[in-house]
């Protein structure tokens, strides 16, 4: 009783403004309207609008609180404004990642009949632009609301579509699925990537296009290597790359970074399972592709070149637990070339590069790293488990002088305490 009247209080002494900006952000999120909003909640639309004007009269019950909270699928927490559970709620959340599930799940986009309208194709091709986009500078925040409505706008587009125009569209729902598997990996997804992944070569199939074939076999390499199947994984880029090698360099860039991206995640699965053999001639393979294109590149949104391989090499040698060869692997890369890269390749890089430096038992200096990818992308840092278990990993170890900004940088990421 006595722990309830103290969240009373602290309630009524709350900006209550405040709250009502916190449950009008998470309903446009959740895509409510008002008139939504207040039907779950059993109010009326004018009730809502008082209640995100910041009336006390609405906002200052904890009961009416702890409901909005229930119909927003938000902790109770994140409307109150505590400052650790209000850190980032630019995050992809679990809602979000039901919602993609659920996506993926319905009739229509399992079969491609249903009652969605088609989008033209342009149209569908700048939303993908912007999902992707979005994706690249770290900015995740509108792909949980974005994804849902894309793949079945994507599906209905491509089954409706026929001749040229239903070749494109299979393009674009197989990239928009390939996206979805970004996000649910990005998130610690990995069933849900795994299955997006798998559609995604569905539609690439479709498409005829080998480049688009190529890009969703390694997005299917990475979904496979994180459940657990890296044998599978490394045996399929194999064939795919077998298979397709001489279309995808006649297709120039595009073609080159399909296959150079291939090799790289097959790289990766390989140091996932210490396949210790495998891991440098698939670097290498990778570095061909690389050393035909000359420059660093982003067709496909696949930010590749010389320099992603190199991030790649860093990559492979922290899976394989080498966090020396990493630290030194890091080191040789040229940083103009670097920092020229899309910002959450970089900010990857940088969580990457930490957990290689802690490794080498350079705890201060991954902490210093933390902070760096955290400034140049917040979510990156936020929102990623395998960055939360660094953190966390680094409390546990201990970071000597450096101890005071690591307890902030985990308050920031909403650990426990």
């Amino acid at each position: 009783m006595r722990a309830l009247s103290g969240e009373l209080a602290r309630v009524a002494r709350m900006d209550i403004s405040g709250i009502g900006h916190r449950v009008a952000y998470w309903r446009v999120r959740r895509g409510l309207t008002q008139s939504d909003f207040g039907a779950l909640m059993g109010r009326s639309r004018r009730w809502v609008q008082d209640l995100e004007g910041g009336q006390r009269g609405s906002a200052a019950n904890l009961a009416v609180l702890d409901q909005a909270a229930a119909v927003l699928e938000v902790r109770l927490e994140q409307l109150l404004a505590d400052e650790r559970a209000d850190a980032s709620p630019e995050c992809v959340d679990a809602a979000e990642l039901a919602a993609i599930r659920a996506a993926l799940q319905h009739p229509e986009v399992v079969t491609g009949a249903g009652d969605s309208r088609a989008k033209p194709v342009d149209a569908l091709r700048r939303d993908v632009a912007y999902g992707w986009t979005a994706f690249q500078a770290a900015d995740y925040t509108p792909l949980g609301r974005l994804l849902p409505g894309l793949l079945r706008e994507a599906t209905r587009t491509a089954h409706d579509s026929t001749g040229h125009r239903q070749d494109t569209a299979f393009s674009l729902l197989a990239m928009t699925l390939m996206l979805t598997t970004a996000v649910c990996t990005k998130f610690g997804d990995h069933p849900l990537a795994y299955r997006a992944a798998d559609r995604s070569v569905q539609a690439a199939e479709r498409s005829g296009d080998p480049v688009v074939m190529a890009a969703s076999a390694r997005h299917l390499v990475d979904g496979m290597f994180h459940g657990g199947e890296g044998l599978a994984a490394i045996a399929l880029a194999a064939a795919v790359a077998q298979r397709l090698e001489a279309d995808l360099v006649a297709r120039g860039p595009h073609g080159l970074s399909a296959l150079g991206m291939l090799h790289l995640k097959a790289a990766i699965a390989a140091a996932h399972i210490d396949d210790r053999a495998a891991v440098p001639d698939l670097l290498d393979a990778a570095k061909q592709s690389a050393d035909r294109m000359g420059v660093d590149g982003n067709a496909m949104w696949t930010a590749f070149g010389p320099t992603n391989v190199q991030l790649h090499r860093v990559s492979a040698a922290i899976r394989l637990y080498d966090g020396p060869g990493a630290v030194s692997a890091a080191q040789g890369i040229d940083a103009t070339a670097r920092d020229a890269l899309p910002r959450e390749r970089r900010a990857n890089h940088l969580v990457d590069l930490a957990r290689g430096q802690s490794l080498a038992g350079r705890r201060p200096q991954a902490v210093d790293t933390l902070l760096r990818a955290e400034g140049l992308a917040p979510q990156e840092v936020h929102c990623r488990p395998q960055a939360a278990k660094l953190v966390a990993d680094l409390r546990l170890l201990g970071v000597g002088s450096a101890e005071g900004r690591l307890r902030a940088l985990a308050d920031r990421c909403g650990l426990p305490r």
